[in-house]
């Protein structure tokens, strides 16, 4: 995926479209994780950049950069449809890695500790 698309994808938004964002990122997050488990390879730092989006304290820029690159990681069709085996990520991680290259300072110790807690639970329950 080249630079220009990654920039079209985090560029910022409206609040309208934050908050479509939001809801969609929190209703289809953990199917898509799930989904994703085995070729998104900094698992650990997705989950906690999770939970910085939807931390009201985040400031909103980074939550806009962070709800845009969830949402895209989200979403069935995108770039590379994530259904296609080997593959269907590759765009998802570019995307995602970007996002958190520019605002890992944001992502608190808090963020991470619920990061391994869900990862925790996940693997308990899975």
């Amino acid at each position: 995926m080249d630079h220009d698309r990654i920039s079209e994808v985090l560029a910022p938004v409206d609040e309208a479209e934050n908050q479509r964002r939001d809801r969609r990122v929190r209703s289809k997050f953990t199917s898509t994780l799930k989904r994703a488990a085995r070729q998104v390879p900094f698992m650990d730092e997705l989950v906690a950049a999770y939970y910085c989006a939807l931390d009201e304290k985040t400031p909103t820029r980074v939550r806009g950069v962070l709800l845009a690159a969830l949402a895209y990681f989200v979403l069935p069709l995108d770039s590379i449809p994530d259904f296609l085996f080997g593959f269907g990520f590759t765009d998802d991680v570019a995307v995602l890695s970007a996002a958190i290259a520019a605002i890992r300072n944001h992502i608190t110790p808090a963020h991470r500790a619920a990061a391994q807690a869900f990862l925790r639970e996940d693997a308990d329950n899975g």
